[in-house]
Formats: C-alpha cells, sequence, structure tokens
C-alpha cells in the first residue's frame, strides 16, 4: 500500500491579520534577507496577492516578481508590502 502526500503550504494556516503579523514577526527575527522575502510571498498568497498589490501601491506583477525567488526587491517595495499587512519595520 502506497502512501499519498500533499504538499504542506504554509500559506493555507495563515487566516487572520494577527497569524499574518506572527509569521512575519518570528520570520524576520530567525531568519535572513532571503527567507522574510520568501515569508512576505507567503503571507501575500495568504491575504491574496491583488489585494496586496493594491494597498502596497505596486502592480500585482511587479509584486510577484519581486517576491520570486529570483526577485531583489527594493527596501521601498518591501517597506510597502510589510505596511500593507498593518506592521513596522523596527531596528532595535
Amino acid at each position: 500500500m502506497s502512501e499519498e502526500f500533499t504538499p504542506f503550504d504554509v500559506a493555507d494556516y495563515l487566516k487572520t491579520d494577527n497569524d499574518i503579523k506572527i509569521f512575519l514577526k518570528e520570520a524576520a527575527k530567525t531568519g535572513n534577507f532571503s527567507d522574510f522575502i520568501h515569508a512576505l510571498n507567503t503571507a501575500a498568497r495568504a491575504k491574496g496577492m491583488s489585494e496586496v498589490a493594491k494597498n502596497a501601491g505596486v502592480t500585482r506583477a511587479s509584486l510577484y516578481k519581486s517576491l520570486s525567488e529570483n526577485g531583489n526587491p527594493r527596501f521601498e517595495t518591501v517597506a510597502k508590502i510589510v505596511e500593507s499587512f498593518g506592521c513596522k519595520i523596527v531596528l532595535a
């Protein structure tokens, strides 16, 4: 008997804005910049790319490109995306 596995996607479990904030905070605290961009991508997929793009003031295509594996988003873009989730970038 063979077992079937379904891919795990954290985005399926980020149901509320608070879930997203906690997820992003943890990614910022424990990962590097690349990990954080990946977390932003996951959060954007959970919330809806179109909604995040609209709230961040960027196009949907630009958001996809910025948050892709090969993306290299500007700090300004990252800040807008973070703010679209109701978060702030804070230095401690």
